[in-house]
């Protein structure tokens, strides 16, 4: 049994990944470009994989490969119709990174909510050390109890987050962007009135064509003045130069931002215009990653392996 490794930086060098070993050969790549996967997957029956294209292009002349695992819950990456024609199995990782994603939305949201980075910075700079009075509020923050905290994409991280902001002593309300929702904790309600009512609005949903650009330069128009945008989920849910012009124009108060149309971010991405941190955060889609999540993320693809050994269906798309 081979099993071939494509990224194995994707879940940082500080995991440990012995698992895999007792399955077979294993062959590790730190990272793979693309031009390269056909190549390195041809003699693997097993794949480990992360973000690299697997699809007929790149496992055609892959004849021994048996089972695709993903390091991470999203496989849009693999053309999952060739691989049930070809008998390949696929198996993603579910739930490793709830508690991780639901700490760094309410950890954002608080922050741009603050303007904490503005603050910090005051002190470490040695101009409070130099102002007269004990303190200093020169950029206005407001009390998060008592606002109403909108979700769209009420799953697992959705309702995670939900009951963050309820103990908090927020109102929760959501939106089902595909109708399908079974919650009945929150309040549901249609997405215009999602976007007038919501004091701090966090992204929770799938991509899908029901989803790309759901936050537009409309819903943006929607949105309170001095609502907060956080988006954890995928970039292309928020349309990036609307929510630049939106932020820079004063159309809502600030956004929170892990994730982004383009991984990594471009150079000239209109978000890097916006310099005030009252205004825009952003981290670099790491609000998955605590140690924990991403070790669990490594022991369940082994589990995922091991169940695929003996027969049995785990985690299969």
């Amino acid at each position: 049994m081979k099993i071939v490794v494509m990224d194995r930086s994707s879940v940082g060098d500080d995991t440990c990944v012995d698992g895999f070993y007792r399955f077979g050969e294993v062959e590790q790549h730190y990272s793979t470009p693309n031009e390269l996967v056909a190549e390195r997957v041809k003699d693997a029956d097993i794949i480990v994989n992360n973000k690299n294209l697997l699809n007929e292009a790149s496992l055609k002349d892959a004849q021994n490969v048996k089972l695709i695992c993903q390091l991470a819950t999203g496989y849009d990456n693999v053309d999952v119709e060739y691989c049930k024609k070809r008998g390949i199995k696929v198996a993603n990782v579910r739930n490793y990174s709830t508690a991780a994603v639901v700490q760094h939305t309410i950890a954002l949201a608080l922050s741009v909510l603050e303007n904490l980075p503005y603050y910090d910075e005051y002190v470490k700079s040695g101009t409070y050390a130099s102002q007269p009075r004990f303190s200093h509020y020169g950029s206005l923050f407001y009390d998060l109890e008592g606002k109403t905290w909108g979700i769209i994409g009420m799953g697992n991280i959705g309702r995670g987050v939900a009951k963050v902001a309820e103990a908090l002593g927020c109102k929760v309300i959501f939106y089902s962007a595909s109708g399908n929702s079974t919650c009945t904790d929150y309040e549901r309600v249609e997405f215009d009135e999602l976007l007038a009512r919501a004091d701090v609005l966090s992204l929770h949903c799938p991509l899908s064509e029901r989803t790309k650009h759901i936050i537009n330069a409309d819903a943006l128009h929607k949105m309170k003045k001095e609502a907060i945008l956080v988006n954890v989920a995928r970039g292309a849910v928020v349309d990036t130069k609307a929510l630049s012009d939106a932020l820079l124009e004063g159309q809502i108060r600030g956004a929170g931002l892990d994730v982004f149309e383009k991984e990594p971010m471009v150079p000239d991405d209109s978000l890097l215009a916006v310099k005030d941190t009252g205004r825009l955060q952003m981290t670099p889609h790491m609000a998955w990653a605590s140690i924990e999540a991403r070790q669990r993320c490594v022991d369940e693809t082994c589990l995922n392996i091991e169940a695929f050994l003996q027969g049995k269906e785990r985690n299969l798309v």
